[in-house]
């Protein structure tokens, strides 16, 4: 089993890939800046500031996989991708794999075509940023980073979040970076999207790529 640590553990994405993992026998830390209501027995909640260099630093390092699951909006309003950044270099660093919990807007929707971020007009402007810092951190920064670093970046379908939470049916389907359209026209639940993510680190055959889950 593996030591796995979930930055912003305790969100919508983060919250489900703490529970998956944590019931498939993995241990499990979760830091985020809130401590949740409920915490998940045997998990081990580290309130902080992903912002703060030093303590993300003490935190990958006892960890063999990464999980950042952090929200593009909030107090990482603007930072998102700066500390994206940070993490990526800590992680290198430290020799850990790391999986990024992305946007669907960073997928094609068919081979070889423009991604969907060149497009956003039917997208309200206040998200505009948020959704070209995380489509600039996949296509630009995660591919300039040492071939030593070993990434996953995994978009769910559209219309992923607390907003449509969607039910646990237990299956998924996976893509690459051209977008599974979800059969039914909705979006992946976050609890079959954390049990897509945590068979990818399980299974451990995908590496520096892009990928997508859906129903």
């Amino acid at each position: 089993m593996s030591r796995i640590l979930v930055l912003g553990g305790t969100g919508y994405a983060g919250s489900a890939i703490v529970a998956e993992a944590t019931a498939r026998g993995h241990q499990v830390t979760a830091l985020s800046r809130s401590l949740p209501d409920a915490p998940i027995p045997n998990v081990t909640y580290v309130q902080g500031d992903a912002t703060d260099e030093a303590m993300l630093s003490s935190a990958i390092e006892g960890s063999d996989v990464v999980v950042a699951a952090l929200a593009p909006r909030g107090p990482l309003a603007g930072t998102w991708r700066d500390v994206h950044r940070t993490i990526t270099r800590l992680a290198d660093a430290a020799g850990v794999r790391l999986y990024i919990v992305g946007g669907h807007s960073s997928l094609r929707p068919a081979p070889g075509a423009e991604r969907f971020v060149a497009d956003l007009s039917n997208v309200p402007a206040e998200i505009h940023d948020e959704i070209r810092a995380g489509a600039a951190f996949v296509i630009e920064d995660l591919p300039a980073t040492p071939a030593t670093l070993d990434w996953v970046f995994v978009s769910p379908a559209l219309r992923f979040g607390a907003h449509v939470p969607g039910e646990r049916l237990g299956r998924y389907r996976l893509g690459d970076d051209v977008a599974v359209a979800p059969e039914d026209g909705g979006a992946i639940s976050a609890p079959d999207y954390a049990l897509g993510l945590i068979d990818l680190i399980e299974k451990g055959d995908h590496h520096r790529v892009h990928v997508n889950l859906a129903h």
